[in-house]
């Protein structure tokens, strides 16, 4: 039986279909734990793409429900973005816990 997804290449599915054009180009991992909740710090690098709309989608993006099967997103915060002709690169940084 499988299990299916990981919850990183969930997160990177969910955040590329929240925004068209963006492709997900790298991500890192990192299990983490406090005294209550365990689960994982994420790290996404994509290109966010030259749709219309990037800045709302940026200020948008820290409320935006992510679902995600067996875990919450917790936080969700823009580390950077990197204005280009093509679009932007934007680094966003994502905790998820384990339900």
């Amino acid at each position: 039986m499988s299990r299916g997804p990981d919850v990183a290449t969930q997160l990177a599915r969910a955040i590329e279909a929240s925004r068209p054009g963006a492709i997900v180009l790298a991500r890192e991992s990192r299990p983490w734990a406090s005294v209550t909740f365990s689960g994982a710090r994420h790290r996404l690098t994509l290109d966010a793409g030259a749709a219309p709309g990037l800045d709302a989608w940026l200020s948008a993006l820290p409320e935006r429900e992510i679902p995600l099967r067996g875990h919450l997103v917790a936080d969700v915060a823009v580390a950077s973005t990197e204005q280009r002709e093509d679009g932007a690169r934007v680094v966003i940084e994502v905790l998820t816990v384990e339900e």
